[in-house]
């Protein structure tokens, strides 16, 4: 049992001892001898507390712009978002639980309802909200 715990202190004492006999070798700096300082950061106008500032002009493009018809059938309130005059999504308000979500189908992985005249993917709850 003794020559088992000498072997396992002669075995942790021998590495310490060869590293500490190696010469020292000077440290190698981590960064490159090329480099180049960041130029100064302009400072910005002094800013007039009277005056906001303007944003920039934009044009909007209104084929672009969503075009929303509101529909009341009965309590339900039924809300058409277009574009451009293509049906892109319905929203459906109903007297009683959460809104949902008809939107157009782009993909086929969904099973549409032909029955409804329109490519729809099924019914969509919004689960979340940031």
């Amino acid at each position: 049992m003794y020559r088992l715990i000498i072997i396992m202190l002669l075995s942790a004492v021998i590495p310490v001892m060869a590293q500490s006999e190696q010469p020292k070798q000077p440290k190698k700096s981590s960064q490159p001898d090329n480099l180049i300082p960041l130029p100064e950061i302009p400072e910005l106008p002094p800013e007039h507390p009277d005056q906001p500032p303007h944003p920039p002009d934009i044009q909007m493009d209104p084929e672009l712009e969503t075009q929303v018809t509101i529909i009341k059938r009965g309590e339900d309130t039924i809300e058409e978002h277009r574009v451009n005059g293509e049906l892109l999504m319905i929203k459906v308000i109903p007297r009683i639980g959460p809104p949902y979500y008809l939107k157009k189908n782009t993909s086929r992985e969904y099973h549409t309802h032909p029955e409804a005249g329109i490519d729809v993917s099924p019914p969509m709850w919004q689960l979340l909200r940031f």
